[in-house]
């Protein structure tokens, strides 16, 4: 495929830097019961992953509008492109969520929908790193299947959070909190779903 614009890397970096940012979630709720300086730490590094990614979505829109021939349809590399940053968006909008709300405990059921969370981020960096050569078709779609599969156990998983959480909370307040915690955490699932969807009806266009 012809590589004007070097989409591709910018694909790849993006990608990466939605691991980063994946990682640093599940590492700050994690962690998020010791030290108040290490929380803030992690926040701080989604933060960055956030910016960078940012950084790599306004260069890619620059380079689409600059490149006279590109390695796949136009609204395609701006789907994707886009639908990558919206991972990383709702990645801050969780580490933001958790120390805006004062929270001061993180359930294992966050830490579980953190972790499947950065299970479909590193599905979506091998997609991503894939994508080049269509020969590479069959290994991309499995692991859009992963990531969908993950999707899947995310939703069972919030919704047993959910049941639990009105089941035994009692502090209305609180269950507001982590209501709005575990949605946002399945959701940045349901974006590794939207994006394994555009790298999949990319895959089936070109192959």
């Amino acid at each position: 495929m012809p590589r004007e614009g070097k989409f591709f890397d910018l694909f790849n970096a993006h990608a990466e830097q939605v691991v980063l940012g994946s990682k640093a979630l599940l590492d700050l709720l994690t962690v998020f019961n010791g030290s108040d300086e290490e929380a803030e730490k992690q926040c701080d590094m989604v933060d960055v992953a956030e910016k960078t990614a940012d950084k790599i979505t306004h260069e890619t829109m620059r380079q689409l509008h600059k490149s006279f021939i590109t390695p796949l349809d136009r609204e395609e590399i701006h789907q994707l492109i886009t639908s990558l940053d919206d991972i990383l968006d709702l990645t801050q909008d969780v580490s933001h969520t958790v120390t805006l709300y004062n929270i001061r405990h993180i359930t294992p059921e966050a830490i579980k929908l953190a972790e499947i969370g950065l299970q479909c981020s590193e599905r979506v960096r091998l997609a991503v790193g894939l994508l080049s050569s269509m020969d590479n078709g069959p290994q991309i779609l499995r692991l859009c299947n992963e990531i969908d599969e993950l999707e899947s156990a995310a939703d069972r998983e919030m919704r047993g959070a959910m049941s639990r959480l009105f089941r035994e909370e009692p502090d209305v307040r609180e269950l507001i909190k982590y209501k709005a915690i575990y949605e946002l955490l399945e959701t940045v699932t349901d974006r590794c779903e939207d994006v394994a969807n555009i790298i999949e009806g990319i895959v089936l266009e070109n192959s």
